[in-house]
Formats: structure tokens, sequence, C-alpha cells
């Protein structure tokens, strides 16, 4: 919510007495200010792929899952990466959370059990926050015998109600509870995260 600001005019009636009225309303817009740039966002992204081939280069296959929407986003810029620096095969995924009401429906992960049985599943969000809606993403998997579970996040709040953590973070920040986190993935040079 911006900023109100109101102006008063001054009027003087019969008796010199001052009366005061208001005459205009402007409502300012919250300042946003930027975290990461485009080009920033591209030079985490490209780290955390690096980070993850270097972890699992023994892997013939792994299975990268992105929260909807902008971890999924994310999760396909990190599978294009680690496509061109490795010779792991990939496959995506997509979570869906309801992430207002996470008990309110089921969790649905766009690929068959069967597929991910076995395999290094890496979860990927763009902003960790009190850490509920990763718990509840990667809850599927935790059904299965998954080889082994990694979590990764662009942001890092410090903000976790969950015993949750990630393991590959792009930033971490130290914010206020009244702040706020705006990741935007437009694709191109629009992509950029604010605090507002």
């Amino acid at each position: 919510m911006g900023f109100c600001f109101c102006f008063m005019r001054k009027f003087q009636n019969e008796s010199t007495k001052f009366v005061y009225s208001f005459s205009e309303q402007i409502i300012m817009p919250n300042p946003k200010t930027l975290i990461l740039s485009s080009r920033k966002i591209q030079q985490r992204i490209d780290r955390i792929a690096y980070q993850i081939y270097e972890n699992n280069y023994h892997e013939k296959e792994i299975i990268i899952a992105g929260i909807a929407k902008n971890g999924f986003l994310l999760a396909k810029r990190i599978s294009k990466k680690l496509t061109e620096i490795s010779p792991i095969k990939m496959k995506l995924a997509e979570i869906i959370v309801n992430k207002k009401k996470p008990l309110s429906e089921k969790v649905k992960v766009t690929l068959p059990e069967k597929e991910f049985k076995g395999k290094v599943v890496i979860v990927v969000d763009d902003v960790l926050e009190s850490g509920r809606t990763m718990i509840y993403g990667i809850d599927p998997f935790l059904k299965y015998s998954v080889k082994r579970l990694i979590t990764v996040v662009l942001v890092d709040r410090d903000h976790h109600s969950y015993p949750v953590k990630a393991d590959f973070v792009g930033i971490s920040l130290a914010t206020t509870m009244q702040e706020h986190i705006l990741v935007e993935l437009q694709g191109g040079k629009n992509d950029a995260v604010y605090l507002t």
C-alpha cells in the first residue's frame, strides 16, 4: 500500500478565523529497490547449475522440479544451463501447490512417481520465506524412495518458520517482516528481483 499525502488549503472567513479544507490527495507508490538485475539473476542461475553439477557429476539422470510458477521457470533455466555444461540427462517437472491454503488440495507433480524413484530430485523455488511452500513442495517426494533430495532457491529471506533450508541459494537477504521480495521472470532484460 502506498503512502498518502494530503495537502490543505487555508481560507480566511469574515471573522478572520482560519478554516482548513482538504484540496487534493496524491497517492505515492511504494518504492522498489532493485536487488538483482537480469544479468545478475543469470549469473546466480549459472552458479547454481555448476554447484548442482559438481555435487552430482556421477549421476546419469536427475529430476529438476520447480514449484509453480516462478520456481518452475527457474527450474527450466537451471536445466538448460546444466544441459550446456554437463552430460547428465535432465527431466523437468512442475510442482503445483496451493500456496495460500496448501492443505485444501493435494500437491501435484507433473511427472509419474516411477520417474523419480531412486533418482536425485532437485526442488526449485524463487523465494524461501517461512519455508511452508517448500515443505509442501517436497512432501510428494518424501513418500517415495528418491536417492537424494536437494533444495534450491533464488532468494533466501532467513525468516523460516518451518525446519527447512535451501542447499543452493542465489542470494541471502536480511529483511524485515514488513518488507517483501518481488521476483519478475518475464524473460530477457525484464527479469529482476526487487525489495518493496
